[in-house]
């Protein structure tokens, strides 16, 4: 059964038992108060025709039953009386009677005796209703009892057609609260419906439906609940694909990077293995088997910095970002001159909180990444011709820690390969970085340690030329304090 007409059938519920308690009630009270004043007026009247019988003559100068009724007669007989029938008894014996309902008060068990009457109610063969009071006269010795009828049929009438107009008053009223109940409630549960539609359509895979409910009632609020529950689901699951596919491309990857040096591994062996080869092929086929065992060697050290980075809890210390950066490239500086290459160094001194062994791998990436983008072919006397190529490497001290900036004079990176630089494997130029010893996983580390240190990198084109790699971390500026602003952060959170 739907819920709108739940909600009429217990409004029509509601309004059948008030309404049909409240009118029931209200008929009952005013069938009581109408007996109530007839019972007043009968008393009225009755003590009337006893003060009249005793006016007549009184009941103590009667000498005889005879005289009761001549009396009785003149008084009870007259035009416009009030009673309907009279009936005057001794035991027995009916000694006077008249009206139509005399035959109905004669021998009643319940009788009134002196000054206490009894009042009862009883119905004629003919349906009609009537009102009946008995009490009791001395006379000659003995008790006599003057009972008394008087038509009420008029209440019982009245309280039948209150009734009948009762029952068509309640139908119309019960059909007027149907429908309107109806209306109602398919107005109120509209909403519910397209609720229940968004409920349907997510199910069927469409996580852009949005209900679009704006009302300040419970439904609108869980309208509003619904929406941002499905903007949630609807992120989470782009998320889950997007992790789907870069998974997918990293197995992919990873098997395309095993696969070529393991093929030319495995061919070579089977080479020195199977023939007879000159010193040589013999060399060369060595040298070869070395070399992609090296490159081996340096993808599964980086898979292995990657996973140990993702399992270590950092420990964060108190180290001068500037001093590494002047340290490490001081090293790195004849090297890269040798290949037209020179490193700039601009650095703010002061310190921070870092992991200063993964702060200099993160450099020593971005250096070695950059230097790949810079790569200069030929022998030495034309590097000295050409124009020398640079790498800016740049700290800045901010107040959550430091930003580490490395630029080059390179080509740039394509705007569509931008979103991929820190998926694993992913390359640029494929064929050049597998020249150069590249795997693909640099910026995957760098990326690592910079999320480790609560920060964020980003890639970008300078308007000259190359590119610019800004890396921030946020590991703080004083031990203690940062890590109790941090705790504090993630309690109000």
């Amino acid at each position: 059964m739907r819920f709108r007409l739940k909600i009429t059938i217990c409004m029509l519920c509601l309004v059948s038992i008030l309404f049909g308690a409240g009118s029931s009630a209200l008929i009952l009270l005013t069938f009581q108060n109408s007996l109530e004043r007839e019972k007043n007026a009968a008393e009225d009247s009755y003590r009337m025709l006893m003060y009249m019988m005793q006016m007549a003559g009184g009941m103590e100068n009667l000498s005889g039953t005879e005289e009761i009724r001549s009396v009785l007669r003149q008084i009870a007989g007259q035009r416009d009386a009030y009673w309907d029938g009279v009936t005057l008894s001794s035991g027995e014996e009916v000694l006077y009677s008249q009206g139509d309902t005399a035959e109905y008060l004669a021998g009643q068990e319940e009788r009134g005796s002196g000054e206490e009457w009894v009042i009862t109610f009883f119905q004629a063969e003919n349906g009609r209703n009537y009102l009946r009071i008995s009490g009791g006269l001395p006379a000659e010795g003995e008790t006599m009892y003057l009972e008394a009828a008087h038509d009420i049929t008029a209440i019982y009438e009245n309280r039948d057609r209150q009734q009948n107009a009762y029952r068509a008053v309640f139908l119309l009223t019960m059909l007027l609260c149907a429908v309107l109940a109806y209306s109602m409630s398919f107005v109120l549960t509209r909403p519910l419906d397209r609720l229940s539609r968004g409920t349907r359509e997510i199910a069927r895979g469409n996580l852009a439906f949005r209900s679009g409910i704006r009302s300040g009632d419970e439904i609108g609020r869980l309208s509003m609940d619904f929406d941002r529950m499905a903007k949630r689901l609807e992120r989470n699951v782009r998320e889950l694909e997007q992790a789907v596919e870069r998974q997918e491309r990293f197995v992919g990857s990873f098997t395309h990077e095993l696969k070529t040096p393991m093929t030319s591994v495995i061919g070579y062996a089977d080479l020195l293995r199977s023939r007879e080869l000159s010193e040589e092929e013999r060399q060369d086929a060595a040298n070869y088997i070395f070399s992609e065992g090296k490159r081996l060697e340096r993808l599964s050290l980086k898979l292995l910095d990657i996973y140990v980075a993702e399992q270590t809890r950092l420990q964060l210390s108190l180290h001068s970002p500037g001093q590494i950066v002047e340290d490490v490239a001081g090293h790195l500086q004849a090297g890269y001159e040798e290949r037209g290459i020179l490193l700039k160094v601009s650095c703010e001194q002061g310190q921070c909180m870092l992991e200063p062994d993964l702060f200099r791998s993160l450099l020593v990436n971005l250096i070695d990444n950059a230097g790949k983008a810079l790569a200069v072919e030929g022998d030495q006397e034309k590097q000295t011709e050409r124009k020398k190529k640079h790498i800016s490497i740049t700290v800045k001290l901010t107040e959550k820690g430091c930003v580490l900036i490395v630029e080059d004079d390179g080509p740039g990176i394509p705007d569509e390969a931008r979103e991929h630089l820190t998926e694993a494997f992913f390359r640029v130029d494929k064929s050049r970085s597998r020249q150069q010893g590249g795997a693909g996983l640099g910026l995957t580390l760098c990326a690592k340690i910079a999320e480790l240190h609560r920060g964020s990198i980003s890639f970008e084109n300078q308007e000259n030329g190359g590119a610019k790699v800004t890396v921030k971390l946020n590991g703080g500026r004083r031990a203690g304090h940062d890590d109790m602003k941090k705790r504090k952060s993630e309690e109000e959170n």
